[in-house]
């Protein structure tokens, strides 16, 4: 008995000294997004990689970007329409180099055109709406603006993402509260015609930088995959984005 009470003595005062599990350090949505958002920006610059499952869109695709107020910018090659492609958006426009096959028929002959999703030229008209909302979603500015519009926190913890330690967030968003600001691959009548919520989920590191977002769209389009994950890395990194030489625009 004696043994026994010496050594719950001695649990009870292990368990005293411990630290507590800290808690998430923002409790709910439009807090978290305000931060995040401000750490994007003194973050700078960063590597990404993206992974997009919506319906029938596929694509897999690596860039780096420089954010910031009114300047972010970002080069990535995706294999969107089945083959490697380069884009760059800088200075408010986008840009696309065709692919060589088709460069007489949609660029005048030209390795580049500016893609936008009004556009009249026959690439933009198929490809514009997608490849716009594709580049919007690597910038983190984007999701988390929608976190702060719509968004509802269910879940948070401390934990790691892979060998790096991070704060795990799980947001609801409510799509009918994001009117046309749609995630990838959605189309703008998407809210009117679905509505519903769908889950967010977000990784955070200590500097409250974006680790990896993760939309999971299932819930809103039901008998598809539907998911867009974006991974952060190596922030900090110098990034110089430059438009092509206008000699090579179509």
């Amino acid at each position: 008995m004696r043994k026994a009470a010496v050594v719950l003595l001695f649990a009870l005062l292990a368990g005293a000294c411990s630290d507590p599990p800290r808690p998430p350090a923002f409790e709910d949505a439009r807090t978290l997004a305000d931060a995040a958002t401000a750490a994007t920006k003194s973050g700078g610059s960063a590597k990404f990689a993206t992974d997009v499952a919506v319906g029938s869109v596929r694509s897999k695709g690596h860039g780096q970007a420089r954010f910031g107020a009114g300047d972010t910018a970002q080069v990535m090659t995706t294999d969107f329409i089945g083959e490697p492609m380069e884009l760059r958006a800088v200075a408010g426009k986008l840009y696309a180099k065709v692919p060589e096959g088709s460069r007489d028929e949609v660029g005048a002959g030209k390795p580049w055109i500016v893609v936008a999703a009004d556009g009249t030229d026959p690439f933009s008209q198929v490809l514009g709406g997608n490849l716009t909302q594709l580049t919007a979603q690597n910038d983190p500015a984007h999701t988390l603006g929608e976190i702060r519009t719509a968004g509802t926190i269910v879940a948070a913890e401390h934990g790691r993402l892979g060998n790096v330690p991070a704060e795990h967030y799980r947001v609801d968003l409510d799509l009918a509260r994001l009117g046309t600001d749609l995630p990838a691959g959605l189309p703008a009548d998407a809210a009117a015609r679905v509505g519903g919520k769908f889950p967010v989920e977000l990784w955070l590191d200590d500097a409250h930088r974006p680790l990896q977002i993760v939309l999971d769209l299932s819930p809103i389009l039901p008998g598809s995959e539907a998911r867009i994950t974006t991974r952060y890395s190596d922030w900090g990194t110098p990034v110089d984005v430059q438009p092509p030489p206008p000699g090579e625009v179509g």
